[in-house]
């Protein structure tokens, strides 16, 4: 491998570095996401008196997308209130 080539290749690196550390993040918050999701639809679940066992897995998917859905709405409305809060509004208060 010559030089050109080796110098070439990290510096491909180096400019898929940002890239490649946003998905990082992304893959990461997603992550807990899933897992506030599921401990959410546990909790539900056993309000109902029910188990994982008595739902298939396309409907447990249903369910859990649902829980991940009011968590991301929550966090998005809550960083509205800190966004508007440092921006000395209080149309929420």
């Amino acid at each position: 491998m010559s030089l050109k080539q080796i110098i070439k290749e990290n510096a491909n690196k180096a400019f898929d570095y940002p890239k490649l550390k946003s998905q990082k993040l992304k893959d990461a918050v997603n992550s807990k996401i899933r897992e506030k999701a599921v401990l959410a639809t546990k909790a539900r679940l056993m309000e109902n008196h029910k188990t994982f066992d008595d739902y298939n897995d396309e409907q447990l998917e249903v369910i859990i997308a649902d829980e991940e859905r009011k968590i991301i709405d929550d966090l998005k409305t809550k960083s509205l209130v800190v966004a508007l809060a440092a921006l000395g509004l209080n149309f929420f208060v």
